[in-house]
């Protein structure tokens, strides 16, 4: 979880970033994708790019390139996740070129493979994984075929393909109309019961800590499928979905359908948590807010959750009174500095430290769960204003 809190103060930092032209480049390589593949395509692209009219423009770009694949070659194999590179001149000043490579390894698996220039980073799909590390259950099935998958972050793995064994719909000699539609609705009742027993057994083995089923597919099998209701009753139907495919393409396409979806689901969980600690605050209760509560709740491991506002900006900063020779330290929200003291000097910085990974170090250690909320809600702003962005649910006091 320390790693998902320095992304996101990486995210931050890229996202600020700007190009004079479109010479930003974005590369995203998936987990298990063979580098040396990766570099033959970025070699096209190098090709491709030095037909940029703008002369700075295609200089930047074939320098970016230059150095990605470059930095490529540190690299034996992919990481386990994948890796997401971004590179690029950066540089305020366009009489000076400052082309700079920064790297992000992915808390979870990448599934995509991009490349991309523009004027700015693309970082949506690390916002995704970082934003939904839940898991999910996507069905996408019609009459004849079935797929399911579990997505985590933006990563898709296939876990089961089923096929019915259900009859035509033609007449067959030998037997009777009335027979022969008892069979076909024996066959697909067959078929839905299996759907439903590899999803069961998918919750069951883990743990039923999946969120929920997303149903996409053709025509009204999904429909027959969720009527039967041979699903766990613990199962929470999230959503249904009309796409065109029925295998891994079907997948894909119900989770881009279900964009808004996933993120509601989201910001039900914020919304969850930042109520229980907000009503636990006020009334005194199970709760500790800013920087020395939390932390002396987290040494008394006391603590059941602790939360950090993805916005904060809290740092320890260590201060040198040059004239007296006196260091001392102080907690500082935003960017705002000191600059003088009752020393009477100009005040140095002799240290600065992040101090909310310090509390998220300590949550680690003691292997205590973390929730990263956003500020878009109004539970997110008055946790982030109110209460400094940093607090913790108790487990007692």
């Amino acid at each position: 979880m320390t790693s998902d809190y320095s992304i996101m103060k990486e995210l931050k930092r890229l996202r600020s970033m700007r190009g004079s032209g479109t010479e930003l480049i974005s590369v995203y390589i998936p987990a298990g994708y063979q580098l040396s593949e990766e570099i033959s395509r970025l070699r096209m692209e190098y090709s491709e790019s030095s037909n940029i009219k703008s002369k700075q423009t295609r200089t930047n770009v074939l320098g970016a390139i230059d150095k990605i694949i470059g930095y490529l070659r540190l690299f034996k194999q992919t990481p386990k996740n994948g890796l997401a590179i971004f590179c690029g001149n950066i540089s305020d000043n366009q009489s000076k070129t400052a082309i700079e490579i920064f790297s992000i390894e992915p808390p979870s698996p990448l599934g995509v493979n991009i490349y991309r220039c523009d004027s700015t980073f693309m970082l949506e799909p690390l916002e995704m994984i970082l934003n939904s590390q839940d898991s999910y259950c996507i069905l996408t099935m019609d009459g004849r075929e079935a797929t399911i998958g579990l997505l985590q972050g933006s990563h898709i793995r296939v876990v089961r393909r089923l096929n019915s064994t259900a009859h035509a719909k033609v007449r067959k000699g030998g037997q009777s109309a009335q027979r022969y539609e008892r069979a076909i609705e024996e066959s697909i009742h067959d078929y839905v019961k299996r759907i439903s027993e590899a999803i069961n057994d998918i919750f069951m083995q883990n743990n039923f800590k999946i969120k929920g089923v997303i149903v996409g597919g053709p025509g009204p099998a999904k429909e027959g499928f969720l009527k039967a209701g041979l699903l766990n009753y613990q199962i929470k139907i999230l959503g249904t979905f009309d796409v065109g495919y029925t295998d891994e393409f079907g997948l894909h396409e119900i989770v881009e359908k279900a964009a808004e979806l996933l993120k509601e689901e989201e910001a039900a969980k914020e919304r969850k948590i930042l109520e229980r600690f907000i009503k636990e605050r006020v009334r005194n209760g199970l709760a500790a807010a800013g920087y020395d509560e939390t932390k002396k709740a987290l040494a008394n491991k006391q603590v059941e959750t602790l939360i950090v506002s993805d916005e904060i900006q809290l740092h320890k900063v260590t201060y040198r009174c040059p004239s007296e020779d006196v260091t001392f330290d102080k907690l500082e929200y935003g960017t705002e500095r000191l600059q003088k003291h009752e020393c009477g000097a100009n005040l140095n910085i002799a240290k600065e430290e992040d101090a909310a990974e310090e509390l998220i170090d300590m949550a680690e250690a003691a292997d205590v769960p973390m929730a990263f909320v956003s500020s878009d809600s109004s539970y997110g702003k008055e946790f982030l204003m109110g209460f400094k962005g940093i607090g913790a649910i108790l487990r007692y006091r």
